[in-house]
């Protein structure tokens, strides 16, 4: 127990995350309102990323906070804040998926979104060298055409990009989040950059490379 304890004190030493919701735990609602403004852009984009309609978005980052403040009397420091609320994320993002499937269902879609995907990054090829092949794509054109390249990965991969490159955890976080093992992880990874790899190469001159 001694050493459980420890583990618990050493997140919340580490990780101002950490120790601003165990102030939520005990009823500070300005802590929460701080994590919030710290957070609630950040898994807006995640969420963005991975269910592709900013509304949908915008409503379920509503949700994970709901569900973050709903938890609070039950929080516990055993990894940090970002791992803990990315787990949220996820459950928020499967469940909502789920939710779509079962829609599709009862109306299929004429197309996927894969197909939607490829057709967008074939669209903003021509526009970006168009009569001008070498001309360097500027910041917007780039975003555009990585934002496309995720989501012609599947879910588990974007996931674990987004979590990874934008949020910068490490193999055995995101694990926690996505209830895998770090070297299941790191395989994952591996996978998505070399299909990001393959998808981008086509599209990019020397030195339009995203950051």
């Amino acid at each position: 127990m001694a050493g459980t304890d420890s583990s618990l004190g050493n997140y919340a030493a580490r990780d101002p995350d950490v120790r601003l919701m165990l102030e939520v735990r005990d009823g500070s609602a300005t802590a929460f309102e701080e994590l919030m403004l710290r957070y609630q852009n950040r898994v807006m984009t995640v969420l963005e990323h991975l269910l592709g309609m900013h509304e949908q978005a915008e409503d379920l980052t509503q949700e994970v906070f709901l569900r973050v403040f709903r938890a609070r009397k039950n929080y516990s420091p055993d990894a940090k804040f970002c791992t803990w609320l990315f787990t949220i994320v996820n459950n928020v993002a499967f469940n909502a998926r789920r939710g779509r499937a079962r829609r599709r269902e009862v109306q299929p879609l004429s197309s996927s979104s894969g197909s939607t995907a490829v057709h967008g990054l074939d669209q903003l090829a021509l526009a970006a060298s168009g009569l001008m092949p070498t001309r360097q794509l500027d910041k917007a054109e780039m975003q555009d055409i990585v934002r496309l390249a995720l989501e012609e990965l599947n879910e588990r991969q974007r996931l674990a990009v987004l979590l990874n490159k934008f949020e910068g955890l490490g193999y055995s976080d995101i694990g926690t989040v996505m209830g895998l093992s770090p070297q299941a992880v790191k395989s994952l990874l591996s996978r998505a950059r070399e299909s990001l790899r393959q998808i981008l190469e086509p599209y990019l001159e020397h030195g339009n490379r995203p950051d």
